[in-house]
């Protein structure tokens, strides 16, 4: 009873242990304008390419992304009209179908069936090291509510349930062993409101008015308690809900040290999350003798240099002043069967144009329920990991040159799904992405190469560079090239042997 009484106050007694300011120095507070002496650490700026596991009991149906919300969507509501649709959702009948009424087999249910079985992390790091990932993101928590680490406050953890291992740490050891920076990605501010679906009903049928088992007493502190009724935004109102949250993320913290923390949100609830913050940096810099190694990012709200921001599913449109994060999935979020996956070239493609205006790309691989990779999914690593010696020169460690490219792709552009531009879309041979480093700079031309090379951008008479050049290489190739510097454009004859992949890499120096 006594240790049950503890894990019971933990919450609160961390939250005012985090509160009253007793954490390391206090270099950061809650108070904004701390944020302004934050500094990009290196580490971010150079490694330009992450790999993110998207991973957890919702993988097991197979069906992606959302599932422990979805199974118990009977009517869905429109998301952009908020009516109702009268329909269920395919993920409701699959539920319903395969595992039945989710009355009596809810998302509860499904956390002992996820058992990572055929789960390496050791293997599959030293696979991401190969491709090029710089830094690897786990899961810490989705919107379920399901904790991947050791958590002390929470039973809903893979410690106590499901796969019995502390899927966090596993993977931190396994990122330490390849030298790779460790992250955590937490989606937990977004379900206090996202759950509430586990707490309805059938409206007609066989079912109707049987409340799912998200309205048991016995589950609350998994399916969260019922939430007032204008309390349906991404981020809830109620402050317990975000009291709970401010204690799970320090507990998080503090017991991984991670080198970035990612929230898929806006930062979330105004002087708690900045009290998270602050505690993230600070903490930092105490295990870090004093050096602040952390990355904070979070999505919809310009940085301003306090933490970075992050693009869901899509670009910036131009270069930023600060660094800046794409996150995005070679497929669905979750594994789901049959799903199209994104080639490796697109991959490639997208990095590159997203290296060129000073971001990152941090991608989610899509693993199996049970841990491993699909034989398809391999493939396109194994193209990514084909490409990366060759022409990593110019993207690792490298920064944005006076404009980040030139071609049809640089106007007209699609808009993302979450703001700035599309991250994967068509280029053409005539699309040209650039970066710098060392004095050199480096020309992505972004589709293959049919006919003679010309960069507009390097000709005699550019307005943009007025430089004249003296060297051209292809990377990773050694033969001699034919090229001159016109009026009009760097025009660089089309190579001999050209290699085999879809986006070319030049390295061109200039005259001093």
């Amino acid at each position: 009873m006594k240790d049950l009484t503890i894990k019971m106050l933990f919450p609160a007694l961390l939250l005012i242990f985090v509160l009253s300011g007793t954490v390391s120095a206090q270099k950061f507070t809650s108070d904004i304008e701390t944020f302004k002496q934050y500094k990009y650490p290196g580490w971010f700026m150079d490694a330009k390419f992450g790999i993110w596991s998207h991973w957890g009991p919702q993988a097991v149906p197979r069906q992606g992304d959302w599932y422990a919300r979805k199974m118990y969507e009977s009517d869905v509501r429109d998301w952009n009209t908020k009516e109702f649709t009268g329909k269920p959702s395919r993920e409701y009948l699959y539920h319903v179908e395969h595992f039945g009424h989710p009355s009596k087999f809810g998302y509860k249910d499904i956390i002992p069936l996820w058992k990572a079985e055929r789960w390496d992390p050791d293997s599959l790091m030293r696979l991401y090291k190969r491709v090029g990932a710089k830094y690897f993101v786990s899961m810490g928590t989705h919107h379920d509510n399901f904790f991947l680490w050791d958590s002390k406050i929470h039973r809903w953890n893979s410690v106590q349930m499901g796969p019995q291992k502390d899927v966090v740490g596993l993977w931190q050891k396994a990122a330490k062993k390849e030298g790779l920076r460790f992250g955590v990605s937490e989606h937990l501010g977004a379900s206090y409101t996202w759950f509430q679906t586990s707490r309805g009903a059938d409206k007609t049928g066989n079912f109707a008015g049987v409340p799912y088992d998200g309205a048991n007493p016995e589950f609350q502190d998994l399916y969260h308690p019922k939430t007032a009724d204008d309390d349906k935004e991404w981020l809830t109102k109620n402050p317990e809900n975000q009291k709970n949250w401010l204690a799970c993320i320090t507990e998080l913290i503090d017991l991984y040290h991670p080198d970035l923390v990612y929230s898929d949100s806006e930062l979330p609830f105004g002087e708690i999350g900045r009290t998270m913050v602050s505690h993230l940096y600070n903490s930092d810099m105490a295990h870090n003798n004093g050096q602040l190694n952390a990355v904070y990012t979070c999505k919809h709200s310009v940085s301003q240099g306090r933490w970075v921001m992050d693009i869901e599913r899509g670009a910036m449109d131009s270069i930023s002043k600060d660094p800046w994060q794409t996150d995005t999935s070679i497929g669905d979020w979750y594994y789901r069967t049959g799903q199209k996956y994104m080639s490796g070239s697109e991959v490639i493609q997208m990095l590159v144009d997203i290296v060129s205006k000073n971001g990152n790309l941090l991608l989610n691989v899509v693993q199996t329920p049970e841990g491993d990779l699909e034989q398809d999914v391999m493939n396109i690593l194994e193209e990514i990991a084909a490409w990366m010696p060759a022409n990593g020169d110019g993207i690792f460690g490298t920064r944005p040159w006076k404009i980040y490219g030139e071609g049809p792709s640089t106007k007209n552009q699609e808009k993302g799904v979450f703001g700035g531009v599309k991250d994967v879309r068509p280029y053409e041979s005539a699309d040209i992405r650039f970066t710098t480093k060392d004095g050199f700079l480096y020309a992505f031309v972004m589709n293959k190469i049919a006919s003679d090379v010309q960069i507009v951008s390097l000709g005699k008479d550019s307005k943009i560079c007025d430089k004249k050049v003296a060297t051209v290489e292809m990377l990773g190739n050694g033969q001699k090239l034919k090229w001159k510097q016109e009026n009009g454009a760097l025009v660089i004859q089309k190579p001999e042997n050209p290699q085999g992949w879809t986006v070319t890499a030049f390295k061109i120096g200039f005259k001093q």
